[in-house]
């Protein structure tokens, strides 16, 4: 019963295999092998255009060197209030970029619309120098609460941020849940309703150690490179991560597994959803399931060997929680077998 994190499922064998299959002979390094190059093609294929293409190491210097890029003095970064990059990744966004300021856009189930990121630029262009510079917005896709924007406020929030001279980022740590929630292509979701970076993860989909900085916008990525050189994230062997990618994207393979844990998050939304002792907090749109029970219901789970976080309520969700309750969070992965649901729906019911 391991729902704690997809971080913490492996590789997919098809994945696992091809890091060997590619493992043989000399390449050329840090990144400009001809097979370098042809996995790079293949993101341009997908994404149906010409966008540059940076591995990183991990989700949090994927999302700290794609905003750092577009780093303005007393620049500040507007994103929702329970962003990963605001609350979980150590003050990243803040060292790479050379003194931004995260500010919080508040809103329900981790989204906030155009109205609202209108609001909060206001503020910061009224305090004028003693404020700071708005240098880019951000948006999660999956949000932290495990939902989605839809296109169209994707593409409002865009607008708002274009109209003001300012980039729109997306951290994609789950961009392929995203897509397959959606029903949409991932241009569709990107830079066709304007996001200029995308932070693309595929570690949590069943790579091994894979994300990457994509710039639509060439304009944000001409210093790139030598922000991921500074920072220790040129890969010597990146043969190694583009292997990875060569097999994630194979015959859809990365929307397959996307589309099993999203089906598997459903199936424990729905038997949460028939207990009595629990109910979920909202409906989930990916595969992050957040629940909301009695504190001794929750200890209980645990002592069964159900694997989960325990889950602080976001600030605009914290009146879902009784002061005997608390919340939590499952998650499926791509390697959530039937087995690890009916072990959980047994747990629930007892």
């Amino acid at each position: 019963m391991h729902f704690a994190s997809d971080n913490w499922a492996g590789a997919h064998p098809a994945i696992a295999d091809n890091l060997a299959r590619r493992n043989g002979g000399f390449v050329k390094a840090n990144g400009g092998s001809d097979f370098d190059l042809q996995v790079e093609q293949t993101f341009r294929d997908i994404f149906e255009t010409d966008v540059a293409v940076h591995y990183v190491g991990t989700g949090t210097a994927a999302n700290a060197l794609g905003l750092s890029a577009v780093a303005r003095p007393g620049g500040v970064v507007l994103c929702h209030s329970e962003a990963h990059i605001r609350v979980d990744e150590c003050g990243a966004p803040e060292f790479f970029a050379a003194g931004t300021r995260l500010e919080s856009v508040d809103g329900e189930l981790g989204r906030f619309d155009a109205a609202s990121l209108e609001t909060a630029i206001g503020l910061i262009e009224d305090g004028g120098l003693n404020a700071g510079q708005v240098q880019a917005v951000s948006v999660s896709q999956l949000t932290e609460a495990g939902t989605a924007y839809d296109l169209d406020t994707i593409g409002a929030i865009a607008d708002v941020a274009h109209g003001h001279g300012v980039p729109l980022h997306m951290d994609g740590a789950r961009f392929a849940n995203a897509v397959v929630a959606l029903g949409c292509t991932p241009a569709e979701m990107s830079w066709k309703r304007g996001v200029d970076i995308v932070s693309f993860g595929g570690t949590k989909n069943g790579c091994w150690c894979a994300e990457a900085v994509l710039v639509f916008n060439p304009d944000h990525g001409r210093q790139m490179d030598y922000l991921r050189k500074r920072a220790g994230h040129i890969a010597s062997k990146a043969r190694f991560v583009s292997a990875q990618f060569e097999a994630y994207f194979a015959d859809g393979l990365w929307l397959d597994l996307a589309s099993h844990a999203n089906r598997m998050g459903a199936r424990v939304a729905g038997i949460i959803a028939a207990r009595n002792r629990f109910r979920l907090a909202w409906q989930p749109q990916g595969n992050e399931v957040f629940a909301v029970g009695p504190k001794e219901a929750v200890d209980a789970l645990a002592e069964k060997g159900a694997q989960f976080s325990h889950w602080q309520p976001p600030r605009a969700e914290r009146h879902l929680v009784g002061e005997d309750e608390a919340m939590i969070r499952l998650v499926a992965s791509f390697a959530t077998t039937d087995a690890d649901v009916a072990a959980l729906e047994v747990a629930l019911a007892g």
